[in-house]
């Protein structure tokens, strides 16, 4: 746990929030600020900054998490769908330093719109290029994680 951690201090029950699930790995509550109705976040219990640092199982968890409470929210709200997202970095968006997933109902009319924009690569050697490049680090990391097991 991390003391200055807002979603820390509600896991450790400092905190109140408006709980929607919890289990030994997650919880899940009513976003504070939310974008519809049911708006909800799923957090892993353990402190990560990132999405990268969490173990797959803990991140598979709340995926599966995430779905299950967003079928609940649809009928619980009556709405049409719902997003999952995950901001990863304060450039993507990510306010508390602590990995959430957020699980937003959607409505027709919601005004809502993802995503804002489409860049295009300059051409197929730099599409190409960003391909490779990701083909190497994800080796490394697979690589990495053999090691660990």
């Amino acid at each position: 746990m991390k003391d200055n951690c807002v979603f820390c201090r509600i896991v450790a029950g400092e905190i109140p929030a408006a709980k929607l699930y919890e289990d030994e790995q997650v919880l899940a509550f009513l976003d504070i600020a939310p974008v519809n109705r049911g708006h909800a976040l799923v957090i892993p219990k353990r402190h990560f900054f990132s999405v990268t640092e969490i173990p797959a199982e803990t991140a598979g968890h709340m995926l599966a998490v995430a779905g299950r409470l967003g079928g609940a929210l649809l009928r619980a709200v009556d709405a049409d769908g719902f997003n999952l997202i995950l901001s990863n970095g304060t450039v993507a968006g990510q306010v508390v330093p602590h990995t959430h997933l957020h699980v937003i109902p959607r409505f027709p009319e919601d005004g809502i719109v993802l995503p804002s924009r489409h860049v295009e690569y300059a051409d197929a050697a730099e599409k190409e290029a960003v391909v490779a490049a990701v083909h190497k680090r994800m080796a490394r990391h697979s690589e990495s994680m053999e090691r660990e097991a």
